[in-house]
């Protein structure tokens, strides 16, 4: 293990686990619980590499922009492992597609952290395909006409983003191909940004056009968005935390990687108005289509879309430590108020936002944590949005004060609309149960459900207010490289 660099370990570990997974003949509650013991030691491991020195391992890196997204990928894994565990048993799986269902988890988790620790710019494009294909399978282990219609709008759409941004990065090989010649070199994140300078900037502009649509698509933004909502909304879930808190930050990271290089290249077409037309443009729909949604799983999946469009204005804006926060914020809240939606969906047998209702009056601990959330996303204190929002409107004052307007427009709409449906959830008369069958099955029931909402709402407070001085470091870091 000693020869064996960690960040190879990360990736590996949930592969090994999901074999382990493929080969476990399910009984009872056993994959769950191996389910959650895997995704316990990828935490660990994932958080280890915060203690070791920055650097290549072969096609790996691990620097300051990626070690704060792997940390959260294990932690957020960990927690969405721990609240499958308390509601798989009300997904009703066969014997199949419980082992389909879990070996799928850490085929992504896998793919996920290799996306995120790659140096090398088609290895990253080959994981992010996997951690979609792994994605596609979950949303529609179900089997449901609804489940497998998402499933294929998911893959199709993804399928072209996946395929435009390979375009794109051939163009980014080709443009410095002259300059390091053949083979992995061409495709190193740290060597391109070497040779950026001295490429053929038209190359590099249409590299990025394409790499900024590709992976936008799979980022969630407008205009191919629309897989988003249906995946979120029909696959089990415990998903929906990961293509929201996790998916969504390796597809931006790619176009972030990719604008780095750009960025060195002075006659470039600017890489940051492309990123702030995308982000407006997600941020102003997603805010108008909140007010027309009654599913909450797809309600809370628009607020996935404005909020990967705040991200994405912040970084175009040149504010990358708020888009950094934003990115981090926005997982551990998005992730925490999905756990509080699935598990009200269990609990009233229904995910419509008519059913649910007054669950502070009913169900305390999972309505206020709930509420909490749902402030959160809203960009109220004490949680990391709020400083990243604050630091994303301090930018555009500064920088571009037409966008003040607009950008204020969405935020209001957004915010009232979370409001509202806080208010509809958590607050008044509490709607009657219908409990799904099975669902809480293990000791502790609801309350084991629930540990993993508080866990990361608390964490999303301490980002906001109290962050360690060793993670405010490596977000300054991170700013610094990203530019």
């Amino acid at each position: 293990m000693s020869g064996f660099p960690l960040a190879w370990i990360v990736v590996f570990f949930p592969w090994a686990g999901a074999l382990l997974l493929l080969l476990l003949r399910p009984r009872g509650r056993l994959p769950a619980w191996v389910n959650l013991g895997v995704s316990a030691a990828s935490c660990g491991l994932a958080l280890s590499l915060l203690a070791l020195p920055q650097g290549v391992q072969g096609w790996t890196r691990t620097d300051s922009v990626n070690l704060p997204l792997v940390a959260l990928a294990g932690i957020i894994g960990l927690a969405t492992a721990a609240f499958s565990a308390a509601t798989v048993e009300g997904e009703r799986f066969d014997a199949l597609r419980a082992r389909a269902y879990h070996a799928a988890f850490q085929v992504f988790m896998g793919a996920q952290f290799l996306a995120l620790l790659s140096d090398n710019l088609g290895v990253m494009w080959v994981a992010i395909e996997i951690a979609t294909l792994a994605s596609v399978l979950m949303v529609a282990v179900h089997g449901t006409p609804a489940a497998i219609e998402a499933a294929w709008k998911f893959f199709l759409l993804c399928g072209v983003g996946i395929a435009l941004a390979l375009f794109g990065t051939i163009l980014l090989y080709l443009a410095a191909q002259p300059l390091v010649g053949h083979g992995d070199p061409g495709l190193s994140w740290a060597a391109l940004r070497a040779v950026a300078a001295h490429c053929d900037a038209g190359i590099l502009s249409l590299a990025f056009i394409f790499i900024m649509v590709g992976y936008g698509t799979k980022a969630g933004l407008v205009p191919l968005h629309t897989w988003l909502p249906d995946a979120e909304a029909e696959g089990p879930l415990p998903i929906s935390a990961v293509l929201s808190g996790l998916l969504l930050n390796a597809s931006l990271l790619a176009i972030l990687r990719a604008k780095a290089i750009v960025d060195l290249n002075p006659g470039v077409l600017a890489p940051g108005p492309l990123l702030v037309g995308f982000g407006l443009a997600s941020l102003l729909l997603a805010s108008l289509a909140l007010w027309r949604r009654r599913d909450a799983r797809r309600f809370f999946a628009w607020s996935s879309i404005e909020h990967m469009g705040l991200a994405t204005l912040a970084f175009g804006l040149g504010a990358p430590l708020a888009g950094m926060l934003h990115l981090m914020g926005h997982s551990l809240v998005k992730s925490a108020v999905f756990f509080g939606v699935g598990a009200a969906a269990q609990i009233k047998g229904s995910q419509k936002m008519e059913a649910i209702k007054g669950l502070a009056t009913s169900h305390p601990v999972l309505g206020w944590g709930l509420a909490l959330g749902i402030a959160g996303l809203a960009g109220m204190p004490p949680f990391a949005l709020f400083v990243s929002e604050f630091r994303l409107v301090a930018a555009a004052a500064a920088g571009q004060p037409w966008l003040l307007l607009p950008l204020g427009l969405g935020l209001l709409l957004a915010g009232t609309a979370l409001v509202r449906a806080l208010q509809r959830m958590c607050l008044g008369p509490a709607s009657p149960d219908a409990p799904v069958p099975g669902a809480f099955g293990l000791p502790g029931g609801l309350a084991w459900a629930s540990v993993p909402m508080w866990t990361l709402l608390a964490l999303a407070a301490v980002l906001g207010f109290a962050i360690p001085a060793g993670l405010e470091a490596l977000l300054m870091d991170a700013a610094r490289l990203l530019g």
